[in-house]
């Protein structure tokens, strides 16, 4: 009984970081924070994702409301690596899965502009610039490397619901729609 209880409190505590902080906008976008985690997931679960990688959609970016330096930083040229900061935070809570593609969805943007070139075309002012400031494309020899990690796979999918999760007034599910998602992706 008590594992149940300290789960769903584990859940309850992620979700609440989004009800209390998830309402800022999120990072140069016409978007809050909650609409693109809600989008990104959403986005994941209607492509057939596996629960852990609709988990880590959901998550993704949790980073940026725990590093307390504000969405505005990026115009002051600083990257607070908030995906580091993110997978940091959710490694005591979720599993390898789950974290590893939290861990890895800002080089796979990276590795998405150097590999491929209609790529680049598509992203945001807002994260062309986020991506100067985190080291920019891709080589051809570090694209290689990043390929062989074993979520990569996952973390390039979510890079490209990340992406896409940036549409103003989408109705999307709420955010407990994606709460057994979550719970399935707990650390056991």
């Amino acid at each position: 009984m008590s594992e149940i209880v300290n789960h769903k409190h584990t859940v309850d505590e992620v979700l609440d970081l989004y009800r209390k902080g998830g309402d800022e906008q999120y990072f140069g976008e016409a978007i809050s924070q909650t609409e693109h985690a809600l989008q990104s997931a959403w986005l994941a679960e209607k492509a057939g994702a596996s629960p852990v990688i609709i988990g880590a959609a959901l998550l993704h970016d949790v980073g940026h409301l725990l590093h307390g330096m504000g969405e505005d930083i990026a115009e002051e040229d600083i990257d607070a690596k908030h995906e580091a900061v993110g997978a940091a935070y959710l490694a005591q809570r979720f599993n390898t899965e789950l974290v590893a593609a939290v861990s890895l969805h800002v080089l796979a943007k990276r590795y998405l502009v150097g590999t491929d070139p209609s790529y680049a075309a598509n992203l945001s002012p807002a994260s062309v610039h986020s991506l100067e400031l985190q080291g920019g494309p891709m080589g051809a020899e570090e694209a290689a490397e990043f390929a062989k990690k074993k979520a990569a796979t996952g973390a390039v999918a979510l890079r490209r619901w990340d992406d896409e999760a940036k549409v103003v007034g989408l109705k999307t599910p709420s955010l407990d729609h994606f709460r057994p998602y979550l719970e399935a992706s707990l650390r056991r």
